[in-house]
């Protein structure tokens, strides 16, 4: 291995509460019981973040994402004195790309301009999609109207950056009325869409009891029209599922997928960081709301457990964000962030090749549209049981 010089860091910020946990949801987020004590949260991520302060290296963060749950319903006075106090510990750089989650039906819209004011700068808006009988089937608080003001005013608010979450292979779902929700979706204008199917994961109601979804035929004939819709409307498909107009990708989330570093704060936030002895390591906090403020007054700390990545971990982590890229990556890249060569995965990429999974390496590594579709199939190349740690 080589030493490794840190790469670009980002800071993920995770905020955990919602009005109402949907059916479909697996992430670390709580319905709300009653009074959040936003002070007691805001300082306890600031207090969090000192103890990561070692994990810098002098770099100021690129990118910021405030996630959850649903981070807006945090107040304007709460989200302004974070950042605050965040650039005053750590520092931005010059273009910092700064976004904000939001859930339609639990945005205040006079809160828009104030978290506009406050430095964030992209919002990301959790649409899922505009039809009313999917909404409601999805078990969301909002309706298509709700989700239609909402752009309308985060652009009024002078959001130039905005990003729809949206949905397919819903309940009951039609490739032709999938093919109307993302028209009308198209047509509100935002310049990022992350488009992905609905999944049915474990632990959560709709795993117990699952809705009356379209077959894998239907599936895939919604996903290939809507992705021809959006290359008409002049979408690039950059990721598995991240499509964005010129100038318009995500810059956090291209952080993960380039294997970047990023610090994570919050109830059950992850990390991953390259140290000043040039080891890589993954970190987590602890994931109850209540456990991770309980840590945060003691004198333990916020972080839950950590693990050094050793090489054949790091090829196969690398290639799990990288090869989501439809333009894939440089191979130089691989060699910066891992400290490894691409000659110690020769066989494996070979082998991916002749399955075409992956185009040829030269100086990139890219997978072939059958290989991002089949993207665990060519990660099994990758495997840490196919992967020599000499």
């Amino acid at each position: 291995m080589t030493a490794l010089k840190p790469p670009p860091l980002s800071l993920y910020i995770h905020i955990p509460w919602c009005q109402r946990k949907c059916p479909y949801c697996d992430f670390n987020s709580h319905a709300v019981t009653g009074e959040v004590d936003e002070k007691a949260y805001v300082d306890a991520l600031l207090k969090d973040l000192r103890g990561d302060l070692p994990l810098l290296g002098g770099r100021s963060l690129a990118t910021i994402f405030i996630g959850g749950g649903t981070p807006s319903l945090f107040s304007v006075n709460a989200m302004a004195c974070l950042l605050e106090r965040v650039k005053r510990l750590v520092g931005f750089t010059r273009e910092a790309e700064i976004t904000l989650e939001a859930n339609p039906g639990a945005l205040e819209a006079e809160r828009l301009p104030g978290y506009r004011e406050a430095g964030i700068n992209r919002l990301s808006l959790g649409v899922q999609s505009l039809n009313a009988s999917s909404l409601l089937a999805l078990g969301r608080i909002h309706d298509p109207q709700q989700a239609i003001d909402a752009v309308v005013r985060a652009k009024q608010a002078g959001f130039e950056h905005i990003n729809l979450d949206m949905m397919f292979a819903l309940p009951q779902q039609t490739t032709a009325t999938a093919r109307e929700d993302l028209a009308s979706v198209i047509e509100l204008g935002a310049g990022h869409l992350s488009y992905y199917q609905l999944t049915l994961e474990p632990n959560t109601p709709f795993y117990r009891t699952p809705p009356p979804l379209p077959d894998e035929e239907t599936v895939w004939d919604i996903q290939q029209q809507g992705e021809a819709m959006l290359a008409r409307a002049g979408f690039d498909h950059y990721e598995i599922s991240a499509f964005a107009r010129p100038g318009e990708v995500c810059r956090h989330n291209l952080n993960y997928w380039r294997f970047g570093d990023y610090l994570g704060i919050g109830a059950g936030a992850h990390g991953k960081v390259t140290t000043a002895d040039g080891l890589i390591k993954r970190y987590w906090k602890y994931r109850h709301p209540s456990d991770y403020l309980a840590a945060g007054a003691g004198s333990s700390g916020f972080v839950q457990g950590e693990r050094t990545l050793q090489p054949p971990d790091l090829v196969l982590e690398f290639m799990m964000n990288a090869l989501r890229l439809s333009a894939g990556v440089e191979t130089a890249l691989f060699q910066a962030t891992t400290g490894l060569s691409v000659t110690a995965i020769r066989d494996q990429l070979h082998l991916a090749e002749a399955k075409g999974l992956l185009l040829p390496v030269n100086e990139r590594l890219r997978p072939t549209s059958l290989g991002q579709r089949f993207l665990n199939d060519l990660l099994a190349f990758f495997e840490v049981n196919a992967v020599s740690s000499d």
